[in-house]
């Protein structure tokens, strides 16, 4: 898809210079007003020669511009109708080569000057034929001035020399470069027809760019909403719940209060695309203790959290990955662990940093305990070049396990 695309933009940047050359028009070989340009500019040459020729009578000069003003009518009724439909062998094309030939062939007879118009009717003939045809068509017209030969008996051989030698040099020359000019604006066509499938093609990609830009930062919301919004209102619920069920409810309430406040901070930092609050104005370490203390407020069950090797600062995206994946996994020890223990320890290696948070809860099984909280955290984690492991099973608790590269990826 690389080449296609340069090849494109090499295109896109020659563009202005072709409308320079052919104004209005999208493509050099399009230019219609060009072939019009040739056929009245030699038609005018050739009946000029056809007025000046002194070997002629008035009379045959006469005859001779009215059967050339017979194809000039020919071109401007039928002719010029074929060539811009640009279809090859068409019925309207070979009757406009069959009435030319007829109108033409006894101009040149009558007035042997009349052979100039030849260089504005054998283009015509490779853009209205196919090759073979128009070559034929080509040959028909140059050689059939060779029939007054028969009716001048004192025709001297220079003259057949020079109408032989001019004959094969318009045939040689019409029929070599005639199918080449021919092929080269079919190419042409061809290639420009490319050159619009593929603008079209990079206009489709940034459709599905935008697209899969927008769906991807709908799941980054998803995941954001989910691991600050629905996970603070549920934490105050569950403190609600404790304070009407007459457990120290002026705790319960308080606790409530500060969560609901951080959950407001959560919410404002989402909408202004900030970095996550539990990590404004504070290190790493010091917002996964938090996280820990409020837990073991909450649910009253005892939460640790160490520290091993030397703490430092992390790249702010690693840092929010692993502040969500903290949150995502103490939330799952409030609502479904029923643990009596936590342990929440952070390990910064040379190369990397590995993050732990396990409970002695009920557990799960994990193949069939994926939720969307699960889901979201290994995305994040992977798109961060990290690896999540996940452990559990019945009765054995769970263990959360995630390692980061220290540099951002």
């Amino acid at each position: 898809m690389d080449q296609p695309r340069r090849e494109l933009r090499a295109f896109r940047g020659r563009r202005p210079e072709v409308r320079a050359a052919f104004p209005g028009e999208s493509n050099a070989w399009e230019s219609f007003w060009g072939w019009e340009l040739l056929f009245g500019l030699a038609w005018a040459v050739a009946l000029v020669f056809v007025l000046v020729d002194e070997s002629a009578s008035g009379g045959a000069k006469a005859a001779t511009i009215g059967l050339m003003l017979v194809c000039a009518v020919f071109y401007v009724v039928v002719g010029r109708r074929s060539l811009m439909r640009e279809e090859e062998d068409s019925v309207q094309a070979l009757l406009y080569v069959l009435l030319v030939i007829l109108a033409f062939i006894p101009a040149t007879l009558i007035v042997p000057n009349a052979t100039f118009g030849l260089f504005a009717i054998c283009p015509q003939l490779f853009m209205l034929l196919s090759v073979r045809p128009a070559a034929l068509a080509t040959v028909t017209l140059n050689l059939a001035p060779a029939i007054r030969f028969f009716g001048e008996p004192l025709m001297t051989v220079g003259d057949l020399i020079r109408f032989g030698g001019t004959t094969v040099i318009a045939i040689t020359f019409s029929v070599v470069f005639g199918p080449w000019i021919t092929r080269i604006i079919r190419q042409s066509a061809e290639r420009a027809d490319l050159i619009r499938q593929l603008e079209a093609s990079e206009a489709e990609v940034a459709r599905l760019s935008i697209e899969k830009g927008v769906l991807a930062e709908r799941e980054r919301l998803a995941g954001e909403i989910h691991d600050t919004i629905a996970q603070g209102f549920t934490s105050i619920i569950m403190l609600i719940q404790a304070a009407q069920a007459g457990r120290d409810p002026a705790r319960h309430l308080s606790l409530a209060v500060q969560t609901a406040r951080e959950n407001l901070a959560e919410a404002r930092a989402l909408v202004a695309a900030l970095s996550p609050a539990p990590l404004d104005g504070s290190t790493l370490d010091d917002a996964l203790r938090r996280l820990s203390t409020r837990l073991s407020e909450e649910i009253g069950v005892t939460v640790s959290h160490t520290v091993d090797g030397e703490s430092r600062k992390l790249p702010p995206s690693s840092e929010v990955v692993l502040i969500r994946t903290t949150q995502e996994a103490l939330a799952n020890v409030r609502k479904h662990a029923a643990a009596r223990s936590v342990k929440v320890s952070v390990e910064y290696g040379s190369a990397e940093v590995t993050l732990t948070v396990r409970d002695d809860g009920i557990g799960f099984d994990p193949a069939t305990g994926a939720g969307f909280g699960l889901r979201g955290m290994r995305t994040r984690i992977e798109q961060q070049g990290g690896l999540l492991d996940v452990r559990s099973a019945p009765g054995e608790g769970a263990s959360v396990h995630v390692t980061l590269p220290m540099g951002e990826k």
